[in-house]
């Protein structure tokens, strides 16, 4: 096995964890928006919504969760702004849900304007992702106005307290032993977004298993020399 393979292995299952809003750690702060979300999985909801934060805040997860809790009770489209084209085909009733905004095309750009100005009409309801506020958007004028018109959020960082009860809590279902102080040192050295932690800790059970350790201090100070890439949104 090439070093660093199994934490590469752990990651992987850990992203294709499903996500819902049940486990997403929405903390003291984005209760509202955990709320506001919810209801755009019912049919009868034509709220436009756009949500913001810095990578590994939960953007993506948050989409997902939503197309997921839509299933069976409306029609919906998922889309990465990337992967959008120039036309958008969307049914009489449905929810468009489009990841990372900035990275729309200048045709889809075009495109999503039309969607907002048919979605009364056609009892839309649309739900966007991005990493900045509208205002430093760097899209079309017309479209990072109706952005801007929509119901704004942003996905609002975790206290250390939330991420360090997250995290103790992630252990305990792994059946991990893990002390304050070893929380308290990951949160310190570690990245400061909770799927890096979570990924930091699962490398270190999965390290403690392999090679008959406990989960102690030096052993996670071994895992943190050795960084996992994570992309999570």
């Amino acid at each position: 096995m090439r070093p660093g393979e199994s934490r590469q292995l752990l990651l992987d299952l850990t992203l294709e964890q499903i996500p819902t809003l049940d486990n997403f750690v929405s903390g003291r702060n984005n209760q509202e928006l955990v709320t506001r979300l919810r209801g755009l999985a019912v049919a009868s909801t034509f709220d436009s919504v756009y949500l913001w934060g810095p990578a590994g805040s939960g953007r993506s997860h948050l989409l997902n969760a939503i197309a997921g809790l839509a299933e069976g009770k409306r029609p919906y489209n998922l889309l990465a702004g990337s992967s959008v084209g120039n036309d958008l085909v969307l049914a009489t009733g449905s929810l468009l849900i489009i990841d990372d905004v900035e990275e729309l095309g200048e045709l889809a750009q075009i495109a999503l304007f039309r969607v907002f100005n048919a979605a009364r009409l056609a009892g839309l309801a649309i739900l966007l992702s991005g990493a900045q506020p509208p205002l430093h958007l760097g899209l079309r004028e017309d479209l990072r106005t109706r952005i801007g018109q929509a119901l704004i959020y942003q996905v609002q960082p975790l206290s250390d307290e939330e991420k360090s009860a997250a995290l103790q809590r992630h252990a305990i279902m792994r059946g991990m032993r893990v002390d304050d102080g070893l929380v308290n040192y990951l949160l310190r050295h570690g990245r400061r977004d909770l799927p890096s932690l979570m990924a930091v800790l699962e490398a270190l059970d999965q390290a403690s298993l392999e090679q008959h350790r406990p989960a102690t201090l030096p052993l996670l100070r071994e895992i943190l020399q050795n960084p996992l890439p994570l992309d999570d949104q």
